[in-house]
């Protein structure tokens, strides 16, 4: 008899792996976890702390610290770790340091025999995608960042308290780098089977088109409001990446906004973005491409060109 054996390598046990741990032992999504961490004891007390919880969970995860021989037979490898900007260090200086972080980890993965999916989540994401890509020599595919999905799911929850609905009705992307130049294609937003742009135009509507803008402020600068209040994000990221990992161990193809290459999409090749894919097994299956307005054309090539400068400074 076969026991279908669902593992996950987490490298990186700061508040964002450790979310995303809490958050995937809360929902059942695996049933093996490795946590992998230069700090080793580090690694150890957190999977001890997880598996004082289990009795009082639905899962019965094995849970452990480990080292990266330890991914060999792992379905998904996720990376949350990374290095911290330094007071005075350049963005690209601090790119080029999460690089040679990636290089330390992504190099002995693969020597383990890894054969999986990568689910990346260190910031900036995009890049550190293509970095993963790059230094993996995986099929683009088997190469996931947590691009937009929390951007997306913070749209969703921000609409659906403005029209007082609940945030699962409401489909609505944002799309572009995981940074300052995303945006929302307001033109694919729907409640149910209604355009949001039909909605705003409607009297009795409780939106106006000059919220949509402030709409798309709010959830733009909505980590930085919570960076200011309690210096860091965690929880968001966390589930999203457990989204992520169900829709792969689901076999779901399930349509996520996530980092993946885009090789002619919206005119875009050569550069990893947040668009709306479809997830499933062998990692993305797709890119589905939105039917944008030619203004939201022209905002998500400009996005694309950010990162892909971002990109060429490492070279």
């Amino acid at each position: 008899m076969r026991i279908d054996n669902r593992k996950v390598g987490l490298i990186g046990t700061g508040m964002v792996g450790m979310s995303y741990a809490y958050s995937m032992l809360n929902q059942n999504a695996c049933e093996e976890l490795v946590l992998i961490d230069l700090d080793k004891k580090r690694a150890e007390g957190e999977a001890m702390d997880l598996n004082h919880g289990l009795a009082f969970s639905g899962s019965h995860m094995k849970i452990y610290a480990g080292s990266y021989e330890d991914c060999a037979d792992a379905d998904i490898v996720a990376i949350c770790a990374g290095v911290a900007q330094k007071p005075g260090e350049t963005r690209l200086d601090l790119l080029k340091r999460n690089r040679e972080v990636f290089r330390s980890i992504i190099e002995p993965v693969i020597a383990s025999g890894f054969g999986g999916i990568f689910l990346v989540a260190t910031n900036p994401v995009d890049v550190m995608t293509r970095v993963t890509s790059d230094l993996s020599g995986f099929s683009p595919e088997r190469v996931i960042g947590t691009g937009t999905a929390l951007d997306t799911a913070r749209l969703r929850y921000v609409l659906g308290e403005t029209l007082r609905v609940d945030p699962r009705n409401i489909h609505a992307y944002v799309i572009g780098e995981h940074g300052d130049s995303e945006f929302v294609p307001w033109s694919q937003a729907m409640f149910a089977t209604r355009s949001i742009e039909e909605i705003v135009g409607a009297e009795d509507s409780p939106i106006r088109m000059e919220d949509l803008e402030k709409i798309s402020e709010e959830v733009r600068e909505s980590a930085y409001r919570i960076i200011e209040a309690k210096r860091a994000t965690y929880y968001g990221i966390g589930m999203a990446m457990t989204r992520i990992t169900r829709a792969l161990f689901g076999n779901e193809n399930s349509v996520l906004t996530v980092s993946a290459l885009l090789n002619g999409e919206y005119g875009q090749s050569g550069v990893f973005a947040g668009v709306p894919c479809i997830l499933n097994q062998n990692g993305v299956r797709r890119v589905l491409e939105l039917d944008l307005t030619e203004t939201e054309r022209e905002k998500l090539a400009k996005s694309c060109e950010i990162l892909r400068e971002s990109y060429r400074g490492l070279e």
